[in-house]
């Protein structure tokens, strides 16, 4: 036990007042996170949801950023046969086009959100699921590495060599910045780089139409030029060699793709309706998504752009399409190729979103389902998942100091476990059509059987071309998350077998009770019992208390939090749903004590952070009863070792440090688990 045993006739001291934090603490506090959300309110859902627009800056910049690297390792792949770049612009569309429609598929399936992991736990089960939630997790985390090293490749490619030493410092702040800003909210960090994102749209349109229109009058030359390369290489390699080297350009530009399936799992974030919002924002990032980064390499092709030290193609391109033009002297077309580096730099920051706000919804999910740590399914008081977001934001920076921020390694592995979601997800489609009847079928099947044929051989042809050249490293690292998963889970499951033995009490319990329901007296010895969902666990804590001060408590009083969670955070119905739950376990209690002949009554709450909702909480019931001592239960095992400190919460322990610093009498009741 952890506070003396009260006798007859004692009563708490007298409560010191409740401190505050220091003034300066809270106000740099509120400064770099923003004040506390009313996670009951409904202008919060509001307000933190994007409409489409937003939502195709917070998440479509993934897949629009990925222009910026992944037609510069297409058209580099091509070597001296660039004349195949043609075919390559029209592939590429055609392929973001078929998964974009793939994925707005699965979303009016699966409107709540997800993604990969959702769609094969449901359709191909739990272990496939698993597999494809920890290639997204890997899958996120790269983003924001490789959002951010390619960022950092386009602004250097205009600064002077000199400054290169610093690339590396200048992406880890980048990472840095992003962490903050999301964990303020996702809606502030969106709209504060929405005006980045326009200004990319502007400069890559005039890019695109203007490089393309002042080389109409040479299309002959170059369809010319183009039609004797295609019969020089079928002469010097064959149709097969020609295939090969399509096919091997093809597959190192599947950095292109990345970003597609960013929108379906983050449909929570969206403003309702919210499957329609979503599609839109499909719609937006798809089309945005096939012209640019089809334009691009068409523009590669049509400027002779060839690969130079220290520059992204595209910072070749642009100066073979603007360096030289001046207006009054005035060196206008360098101003125009910075500003338009400066703006595809800053919206590969922006792309880095996508792994802060779908990352730890992912997580969310699989902890929701005991793959990872219950902990990761929390909201912060401005309603972030906070502990997701730095544990995506440190993992990127490991990722990116590991690799020394090269964009060729980071991009390939990132490719990989993209399409292993990607290939996933679509052969679970496959299956849900196989076994759907009726109207939509065909069309079904064959839309996800073509994105499923296209995103298997991207990931084949991938991990044949770089399996050894560094992408055994994630293949290899989403092996050891997937096993990390699997060990969690047996964890959770374990414990959870384990406290089913305290539901054997439920059988011996008086099932009616007899006469008027004794009332409380808020001057008598009061105990107040902090519990969760109606069960064994908290019928036991009851009992506990029972026999260790046998007939000294006059009152029984039960607490509990309303956790809402990021699962929860869909609207503020969900909210109402979350207290009528959490009033209906409590109201269990009381009805059990009243058949007990013990005087009963509950309080509840609802918020995100468990210990300060419940700490807020009992200082009000202490307020009502004076006499009261608050109880809550922990674990322990028998041999307690560090990660179960980290699966299973302190949370019984910090609650009681925060009572007892408030003037209250805490105790924590053990509650053993057998290994």
């Amino acid at each position: 036990m952890d506070a003396p045993k009260p006798t007859p006739g004692n009563t708490p001291p007298e409560r010191a007042p409740i401190p505050t934090p220091p003034p300066e603490r809270r106000s740099l506090r509120r400064l770099l996170f923003g004040p506390p959300r009313d996670v009951q309110d409904p202008r919060t859902h509001h307000h933190i949801s994007l409409i489409a627009l937003l939502a195709w800056v917070g998440l479509g910049a993934d897949g629009l950023s990925s222009s910026a690297y992944g037609p510069d390792e297409a058209f580099r792949a091509l070597g001296r046969h660039t004349y195949l770049a043609v075919a390559l612009a029209v592939a590429t569309a055609f392929t973001v086009l078929v998964i974009s429609i793939a994925y707005s598929q699965i979303i009016k399936r699966f409107p709540f959100g997800g993604g990969g992991y959702v769609v094969a736990t449901e359709l191909l089960g739990p272990g496939v699921g698993v597999v494809s939630g920890s290639a997204l997790l890997v899958d996120y985390v790269l983003t924001i590495s490789v959002s951010v090293a390619s960022c950092g490749d386009a602004i250097f490619s205009f600064l002077p060599p000199a400054a290169a030493p610093w690339k590396l410092l200048f992406e880890a702040a980048g990472i840095g910045i992003l962490l903050l800003l999301n964990l303020r909210g996702v809606k502030e960090s969106v709209s504060f780089l929405a005006p980045i994102f326009g200004l990319f749209l502007v400069t890559h349109l005039i890019l695109i139409a203007g490089g393309l229109a002042t080389h109409v009058p040479d299309v002959p030359r170059v369809a010319a030029e183009v039609g004797h390369g295609w019969r020089a290489g079928l002469a010097e390699l064959g149709a097969v060699g020609l295939f090969a080297v399509f096919v091997r350009a093809y597959s190192m530009g599947a950095g292109t793709y990345t970003g597609i399936e960013a929108v379906s799992n983050g449909i929570q974030i969206m403003r309702e309706p919210k499957v329609h919002t979503a599609r839109r924002t499909m719609g937006y990032m798809a089309v945005s998504l096939a012209v640019t980064a089809a334009g691009i390499l068409l523009l590669y092709l049509l400027f002779h752009a060839a690969p130079e030290e220290g520059k992204t193609m595209n910072a070749v391109l642009l100066e073979r399409f603007a360096g030289g033009f001046s207006l009054a002297g005035a060196q206008v077309g360098r101003w125009f190729v910075v500003l338009t580096l400066v703006a595809e730099g800053a919206l590969l920051l922006v792309a880095a979103q996508a792994g802060f706000i779908d990352g730890p919804r992912v997580m969310s999910n699989m902890a929701t389902d005991s793959w990872l740590p219950h902990r990761f399914g929390q909201l912060s008081d401005r309603l972030t998942m906070q502990n997701g977001v730095l544990l995506m934001g440190g993992a990127s920076l490991v990722t990116l100091v590991w690799t020394g921020g090269d964009i060729l390694a980071l991009v390939t592995m990132y490719s990989i476990n993209v399409f292993v979601t990607f290939s996933l997800s679509q052969a679970a489609m496959l299956r849900l059509w196989w076994r759907t009847k009726g109207e939509g079928r065909r069309r079904g099947f064959a839309i996800h059987g073509l994105a499923f044929a296209l995103c298997a051989a991207i990931l084949v042809g991938t991990i044949y071309e770089k399996g050894q050249e560094g992408g055994w490293v994630t293949i290899v690292v989403t092996g050891l998350v997937v096993g990390l998963c699997f060990v969690i889970r047996g964890h959770y499951r374990t414990v959870q077998a384990n406290l089913r033995r305290l539901d054997d009490i439920m059988a011996v319990l008086p099932q009616h009770g007899a006469g008027p329901r004794p009332l409380v007296d808020p001057r008598a010895p009061t105990a107040v019992l902090l519990v969760g969902g109606y069960g064994g666990l908290g019928v036991h804590a009851l009992l506990t208390v029972q026999r260790t001060f046998p007939g000294f408590f006059k009152n029984f009083i039960f607490v509990s939090v309303g956790v809402v969670d990021s699962a929860a955070m869909k609207g503020v119905e969900e909210v109402d749903r979350v207290r009528l739950r959490t009033q209906a376990a409590l109201e269990q209690y009381v009805d059990l004590a009243h058949r007990m002949k013990l005087p009963a009554d509950f309080r509840l709450a609802i918020g995100t952070e468990a210990v300060a909702e419940a700490e807020r909480l009992c200082v009000e019931v202490a307020r009502e009863f004076p006499r009261a001592v608050f109880f809550a239960g922990k674990l322990v095992f028998q041999h307690e070792r560090w990660y179960q400190r980290v699966l299973h919460n302190e949370t019984a322990y910090a609650l009681q440090r925060r009572l007892q610093f408030d003037g209250l009498n805490a105790m924590v009741m053990p509650v053993r688990v057998l290994e």
